[in-house]
């Protein structure tokens, strides 16, 4: 029997940590490690590793999300496994999806324990995220499944997948849509399907996003009693402060503080504005149910733009790229809109 062929492309993150003299853990593994640590991973796939950087998740870059797609494009291969680490993951996952276009497995895996530890994660993930690579009918459903992420013997979608605590090794959830798949013993269980219209809708309009400039995006999560000063500063400030478009965590189904209405409306004239809802599962928000200034009906004939159901994170990424692909108002709207 021929074993599929997996790529796996390492980033750095604490799957690939280690002591320094200290015993602060520093980046320092690199792709051949992680799959030294997991004999079992050659009785499954020809394993091809790839170290392309060793940074924590939280100093990587939309461009080298982009230069990563534009890697796993070329590559001949069944599937591929990215190792990161867990801070950003929700976002590099949901940033590749919508950047690729492959009918292969693409899952994006990590660690909540570093190597160090008795009972370190890293290397069952690993093992895990190939497993759900080369199965039958993960492999035969991958352009509906779109990029993955793989945690604690669980499937993720995408464009669901949340990091719902900062250190707990359950640490990975998707509220809205569960799991599309578990592994139990050596098997892989279907449990659902992703909704994969408003990704395609997306990857049309997107076209070839990889060429574009960065567009930076502001994230301001609204809270109790916000006066809107930072949203002053970007109206107040020289180029807007360098942005090139607004995220609002909104607060309940769509709203702002009324004494921030003004600003809110006053933004959305001179730079793209998203409304995502900051409650913990995201959206979709509200349309048409509450009255007055700052609420969904007057904010959406403002012109702010509706997230759907992604949160803000998800939100911002999906900004920043339809920004970078030179996309107007109306298409980001559209684009949006699809995501409820």
């Amino acid at each position: 029997m021929i074993k599929p062929r997996i790529n796996i492309l390492a980033l750095g993150g604490t799957i690939a940590t280690r002591p320094d003299a200290s015993g602060a853990m520093q980046m320092g593994l690199g792709a051949d490690d992680l799959v030294a640590a997991v004999p079992e991973l050659a009785t499954l796939a020809d394993i091809t590793a790839e170290t392309v950087s060793k940074v924590g998740s939280h100093s990587l870059g939309f461009d080298q999300i982009h230069a990563l797609a534009a890697r796993i494009e070329g590559l001949d291969t069944d599937g591929v496994i990215v190792t990161q680490g867990t801070d950003t993951l929700e976002e590099t996952a949901f940033l590749l999806d919508l950047l690729l276009v492959r009918d292969i497995p693409v899952i994006v895996t990590a660690a909540m324990r570093n190597p160090a530890l008795t009972s370190p994660d890293g290397p069952g993930n690993l093992l895990a995220a190939v497993r759900v690579a080369c199965d039958p009918w993960i492999r035969a459903h991958a352009s509906v499944l779109g990029v993955m992420a793989v945690m604690l013997d669980e499937v993720y979608a995408a464009a669901d997948v949340v990091k719902a605590h900062p250190t707990r090794l359950n640490a990975f959830a998707a509220p809205q849509s569960g799991p599309l798949a578990a592994l139990v013993e050596d098997r892989i269980v279907p449990l659902s399907r992703p909704v994969r219209e408003p990704i395609t809708l997306a990857q049309a309009r997107l076209g070839d996003a990889s060429h574009g400039k960065a567009q930076p995006v502001a994230l301001l999560w609204l809270g109790l009693d916000e006066p809107g000063f930072l949203v002053q500063a970007l109206l107040d400030g020289g180029d807007h402060l360098g942005y090139r478009g607004v995220v609002l965590g909104a607060m309940g189904g769509g709203h702002v503080p009324e004494r921030m209405a003004p600003l809110a409306t006053r933004l959305a004239e001179v730079l793209p504005v998203v409304m995502s809802a900051r409650a913990g599962a995201g959206g979709p928000l509200l349309r048409q149910t509450y009255g007055g200034p700052s609420s969904e009906i007057a904010l959406r004939k403002a012109g702010l733009i509706w997230g759907g159901r992604l949160q803000p994170l998800k939100a911002r990424v999906l900004l920043e790229t339809c920004l970078r692909a030179g996309l107007g108002r109306a298409a980001i709207a559209e684009v949006f809109d699809a995501f409820g």
